[in-house]
């Protein structure tokens, strides 16, 4: 049987061969290791603009919108707080159209990290742009923090998952708003949507963390077996 063809969303960087230093798209292995591992065989799509959009969501069995940085204010009419990186505004147009198409056409979605925000964007939710100062605190930020998340145990990522998971994700932004159709389904100790599912699609799961790092590969398996 071959393995499904999983695009893997990516990103503009410099990169360096020798003395010639280039753009570059970008993507971490940790992510089509995981599709490797679940059996599927991934493809990275460059955000090169909308354009090639629909044809990607046509020859593709599922797609994983990847991390990165936070998206812009303007793409949920937010205003643009003063700790957040300078938005990557055509990654941030392109994976807006391939979650959009992508759920139009009932293709299953990964959505991690940035892209549970690009996912619940896409549906017209909003996002907390900063949210050490909505909490007055940090503890979402802290790198290598562990914390402990509860997953409602009837939704997809439950079956996958179960109905607690530790994680090590820290994150910035949160979601605000939920978008049309999603549903929130994990949540931190202080109630911070820690996942999200779209309702009605064949597999539509968003997760702050990352399941493509560490030996835990069953969210990516629940994932593929319903591209398959």
């Amino acid at each position: 049987m071959s393995r499904p063809l999983i695009g893997i969303t990516a990103y503009f960087e410099a990169a360096r061969w020798g003395d010639w230093v280039r753009e570059a798209v970008v993507s971490p292995p940790s992510y089509a290791k995981a599709v490797i591992r679940a059996g599927g065989a991934p493809v990275v799509l460059p955000p090169l603009g909308p354009h090639a959009v629909d044809d990607y969501v046509r020859g593709l069995r599922g797609i994983v919108l990847a991390g990165g940085v936070e998206l812009g204010a303007d793409t949920y009419n937010g205003e643009q707080d003063e700790h957040v990186a300078e938005p990557q505004s055509h990654r941030d147009r392109f994976e807006l159209a391939v979650a959009r198409a992508a759920v139009q056409a009932d293709v299953p979605i990964l959505a991690i990290s940035r892209g549970m925000h690009v996912l619940n964007v896409a549906q017209g939710g909003t996002l907390i742009p900063w949210l050490p100062e909505v909490l007055d605190s940090d503890r979402h930020a802290v790198p290598g923090a562990v914390h402990t998340i509860q997953v409602s145990v009837t939704s997809k990522l439950g079956k996958a998952v179960g109905d607690r998971v530790e994680v090590s994700a820290p994150h910035h932004q949160s979601v605000r708003r939920l978008g049309t159709g999603l549903l929130a389904v994990a949540w931190a100790e202080d109630q911070i949507v820690e996942g999200v599912e779209l309702q009605g699609h064949r597999f539509g799961v968003g997760v702050q963390w990352h399941p493509e790092r560490g030996d835990d590969n069953r969210l990516f398996d629940a994932f593929m077996e319903a591209a398959r």
